[in-house]
């Protein structure tokens, strides 16, 4: 039986071993990429996040529709059941996923026996996750996980291995980044890169960064229409993982991706973490009720009850570092729920030295992405050029417009772009089955994904010392 073991010399030493092992041989029945071009099939592994399911909320060509489900029983992997089950009985445009479980208590040790697919997708339990990780590309098989890989300096080592055993056993390991698919921050990044209109990306200040990228969410929320059924671990940090480690995985994502395209990012020198920082959101027990369904605190959160039944839950980050020397700042904020005709918002403003490119998402904007520019300095002969350069923007985007307003411009984009967030686990399978496809990913990717993780596992260990300063 799998005994996942906690301690960091254990770890180290386990990530040592297996990569022993493996340049000895190579693993049985390793995954051959020229197969992948007619037979994707999905292995998921002890789903505990709705994430699970939506990389299933739609068919994609060459993706085999059985599915092999391994995990324990329980409540978790009966809400994952229940999300395919809708998906494929919904009227429009159901799918057809045929779901075949394993549950016994050895479920992890069988899916590496019974190799019943070549593609685990992982979206769970995060204080298990990068021994999962490690464990499958070690035996040869592909993994898409959802975010984070890592939640503690500890799991950033582990995988950092995991990726040199993936590169060797020709495998592909690759997280769950959706928001490069939301159209506003696709076109945040295509002016950007016209210097034109932006100009070059300023180097900033701790006091006043270049990019900034602010998240707010909501623990009671609406997925494919349902209120959203939590498991009550995902309010232990010692299993979900602290904010700082995770959606702020998404916003430092978004800085590599949209600031240093298809640069590969060496963390060892090209980041530089200045000031990050930690704070709790604190719930009721009948807050905690409506979203997990439980009729009272489980164990393993006792040492996080305050007194009259208050939870403490430290799901709130800031980081303030530097990333190839630009001044950055990524913060994410927890609320229990969103404001009517509200959810989860995004704010985002890059700095160049023509032009600010900022993603507003407030009550203004009646809680949509709305991306502006707004010039430094408004002429006219600014506005020449802006209406030049978006002729060819608009080409590769077609529909949008520029609507003027006091600071600037507002880009107005057709709701067709506007696919919604769930939308995206679908673009994010199909980018992955191209890799899968091509047998590799590009250069960039991951070195720039062991990049984010040091930048958000680093940040934690320092925001948990009071004495946190400056590291190069």
């Amino acid at each position: 039986m799998l005994i996942i073991n906690n301690n960091p010399q254990f770890l180290v030493l386990l990530s040592i071993f297996y990569i022993f092992c493996n340049s000895c041989h190579a693993p049985k029945d390793q995954v051959v990429n020229e197969n992948m071009k007619t037979n994707i099939q999905l292995i998921t592994l002890d789903p505990g996040h709705f994430h699970a399911a939506l990389v299933q909320k739609n068919r994609h060509s060459g993706l085999d529709n059985t599915v092999h489900i391994y995990a324990p029983e329980g409540n978790d992997l009966k809400l994952h059941l229940n999300r395919i089950e809708a998906f494929n009985e919904r009227a429009n445009n159901p799918t057809d996923w045929n779901s075949i479980l394993y549950t016994g208590d050895d479920y992890f040790e069988k899916m590496l026996e019974h190799r019943k697919g070549n593609v685990v997708v992982l979206a769970g339990n995060n204080r298990k996750k990068t021994a999962y990780i490690f464990k499958a590309v070690n035996a040869g098989l592909n993994v898409l996980s959802d975010k984070p890989m890592a939640i503690n300096m500890q799991d950033f080592d582990l995988l950092r291995n995991a990726f040199e055993i993936a590169k060797k056993n020709d495998v592909l390991l690759y997280d769950i980044m959706t928001e490069r698919f939301e159209i506003t921050s696709i076109l945040q990044r295509a002016f950007m890169q016209n210097k034109i209109v932006f100009g070059d990306l300023e180097k900033g200040t701790i006091g006043n960064p270049a990019v900034v990228k602010e998240s707010v969410h909501h623990f009671f929320k609406y997925v494919s229409g349902n209120t959203l059924t939590r498991p009550p671990w995902y309010f232990d940090v010692l299993q979900q993982g602290e904010g700082i480690v995770d959606v702020t995985t998404h916003l430092i994502d978004l800085v590599q991706w949209q600031c240093f395209p298809e640069i590969l990012i060496d963390y060892e020198k090209d980041i530089h973490i200045n000031k990050p920082k930690r704070w709790p959101t604190i719930l009721s027990f009948s807050q905690f009720k409506d979203v997990t369904k439980m009729e009272s605190f489980p164990d393993y959160l006792e040492k996080d009850i305050l007194k009259d039944s208050l939870l403490k839950v430290f799901c709130n980050g800031e980081i303030n570092y530097q990333i190839k020397g630009v001044h950055t700042k990524v913060s994410v904020i927890w609320n229990y729920r969103a404001p009517d005709g509200a959810g989860d918002t995004h704010f985002s403003t890059i700095q160049g030295t023509k032009a600010k490119l900022v993603i507003r998402q407030g009550e203004a904007q009646n809680y949509k992405p709305i991306l502006y520019i707004e010039p430094n300095i408004n002429d006219v002969t600014f506005e020449e050029l802006l209406k030049d350069e978006f002729v060819e923007i608009e080409k590769k985007f077609p529909g949008i417009i520029l609507k003027e307003n006091k600071n600037g411009w507002e880009v107005v984009v057709p709701e067709k772009y506007s696919v919604g967030h769930e939308a995206h686990f679908s673009q994010v399978m199909e980018k992955y089955i191209e890799y899968l496809t091509e047998g590799n990913m590009p250069d960039w990717e991951v070195p720039n994904m062991i990049a984010k993780y040091y930048t958000t596992t680093k940040a934690l260990e320092l925001a948990k010392n009071n004495n946190a300063t400056t590291v190069d």
